[in-house]
């Protein structure tokens, strides 16, 4: 099994599938990977296999690494699109993730003001209000919402904790719009269970809360890298361009990453 683990706090510029040209900021460890989610389908791998020994990053270790990788590619003339939160593990449990975000647009605006500052995350800490604030400071606020299956999420996206999926969806709509929902849609079996969300079971009460949380936009995409849970499988083109035009047909932009 191959897993990903990112460095950090800066890694990259790597090309995405959905947002260009994308400068990584990691906030997690170099060596290992927090997250309060343990998805099966993760490419960092789970939890208990990758625990850091290493400290977060700091705040100001993050904007002095950001400033110095940015003046870099300014003088190599390849400035990013984005400035992308991700890396191994969920961003937003930083202590000091509403800080770097107001460090990140200041740099983002000296030195690359065309670029988009986008955060990656599973959605499970914007009850928190300085998470929630510094989500609506950024362009793209992209938001996990895999199903609205409690039973689903506990089987596949594994939440430490408690984790209300009804909660979740209040939250999302406390957003107002700045938000940017990502689904991963996928088949296969895991622990002798199926894990397809692609039927019409998962597909249509998904969709009826999407049209309530009313996003800028979805973001569907599958399976891309190796998975740390063995009987996954993507989900086919045909599966993904039908959810997608379902979405646009409710009125919401949406794009599918195959």
């Amino acid at each position: 099994m191959s897993t990903v683990i990112y460095p950090s706090p800066i890694f990259g510029p790597v090309h995405s599938r959905r947002l260009g040209i994308s400068l990584g900021i990691n906030l997690l460890p170099a060596d290992g990977k927090v997250c309060s989610f343990d998805c099966i389908y993760c490419e960092c791998g789970f939890n208990e296999d990758h625990r850091p020994s290493l400290p977060l990053p700091t705040r100001q270790e993050v904007a002095q690494a950001l400033e110095k990788k940015l003046q870099e590619m300014k003088d190599e003339g390849q400035l990013p699109d984005v400035l992308t939160f991700a890396g191994n593990g969920e961003p937003t449990c930083h202590p000091h993730f509403a800080e770097i975000i107001d460090d990140t647009i200041s740099l983002r605006d000296q030195y690359c003001p065309k670029a988009k500052v986008c955060v990656l995350s599973n959605s499970t800490m914007i009850h928190r209000k300085q998470v929630h604030d510094a989500l609506m400071k950024v362009d793209d606020n992209i938001l996990k919402l895999d199903t609205v299956d409690p039973s689903y999420i506990k089987k596949v996206d594994h939440p430490n904790g408690t984790y209300d999926v009804n909660q979740i969806i209040e939250r999302m709509k406390a957003f107002y719009g700045h938000i940017i929902i990502q689904t991963m849609f996928m088949r296969g079996n895991c622990n002798g269970e199926s894990v397809d969300n692609t039927s019409e079971e998962y597909v249509a009460p998904w969709l009826e809360v999407v049209r309530q949380i009313k996003p800028q936009q979805v973001m569907v995409y599958t399976i891309d890298r190796e998975t740390p849970a063995q009987g996954l499988e993507k989900a086919s083109r045909e599966q993904l361009d039908v959810i997608r035009d379902r979405v646009i047909a409710a009125g919401i932009p949406c794009s599918a990453s195959y």
